[in-house]
Formats: structure tokens, C-alpha cells, sequence
């Protein structure tokens, strides 16, 4: 068998959307992907995006928001920014790596308007759904991209 894709998923602090799709990553396709996460910031780990992937059964409670600086030794294969900010501001990554983007919305800024709990954790699972469907069409979305 060949080796696992190294894959960073980067957002702007490394708080919610890398965190999940890093999350997701190592649950559905941990035989595929050695799943990595960072941010151009730290703002560190959103208790809410914690909440909503343990409802889907994904631990990410240990993770930490990592600075993409920390990583830049890391051979990558594909740098997958998730928000727009990041796909901006991402640093050039030494080696083979390919970046790619796929945005997603920010749960924290979609919450803001929420009249309940339930409606903000409801910002937050959409998301999550979003960004499962796409890890779920992972390597070979990368790869076409690539």
C-alpha cells in the first residue's frame, strides 16, 4: 500500500472549520489521509464546533489551534485552505504541496444572528454536514483538483 496523503486543512485561526475538517479527515478516511489543521492566526479550539462533532461522534475535544509556522517542515500534498481569508493569505508551503480551496461558511459569524442556542449549535452542525460531505469525497476531489 502506498503511503497516506499528507493533508492541512487551514482557515484563518484554526478554531472551527480546519479543526472539523481535520476531524472528519482521520474518522472517515484516517486510511487514506495523515489529516493535519492550522491557522494563519490561533484562536483556539471553538467549544461549540467541539460540541457538534462529538454529536456526530467525533472526538476533537484534544485538539489545539496550531499556526500553519509550526508545520512548515511537514512535507504536505495538499494544502486545502477553508475559508476565503486564508485561500488569501496562504503562506507558500516548501516541496510538492498543491493548494486547493474549498470555503466554507463561518459558523461563529452565521451564529451571530441566532435568537437561541439551538439556532447558533444549528449554524455550527450545517457546517459540519458541509464540510463531512466534502472530506468524504477525499483523495480523489484533491487529486482532480491537483
Amino acid at each position: 500500500m502506498s503511503e497516506k496523503l499528507k493533508v492541512l486543512f487551514l482557515c484563518t485561526g484554526n478554531s472551527c472549520r480546519s479543526q472539523m475538517a481535520e476531524g472528519w479527515a482521520r474518522a472517515l478516511r484516517g486510511d487514506l489521509i495523515e489529516a493535519y489543521s492550522a491557522g494563519i492566526e490561533t484562536h483556539g479550539l471553538n467549544p461549540h464546533a467541539v460540541k457538534v462533532m462529538d454529536e456526530a461522534g467525533v472526538d476533537i475535544s484534544a485538539h489545539r489551534s496550531r499556526n500553519v509556522s509550526e508545520l512548515m517542515d511537514v512535507p504536505f500534498d495538499y494544502v486545502v485552505t477553508v475559508c476565503g481569508h486564508a485561500n488569501e493569505n496562504c503562506p507558500i508551503f516548501p516541496g510538492r504541496a498543491k493548494v486547493v480551496h474549498a470555503g466554507f461558511d463561518d459558523p461563529p459569524k452565521l451564529a451571530q444572528q441566532a435568537r437561541s442556542e439551538k439556532e447558533a449549535l444549528d449554524c455550527y452542525r450545517r457546517v459540519r454536514d458541509e464540510i463531512r460531505a466534502f472530506i468524504e469525497t477525499l483523495p480523489k476531489s484533491l487529486e482532480n483538483k491537483g
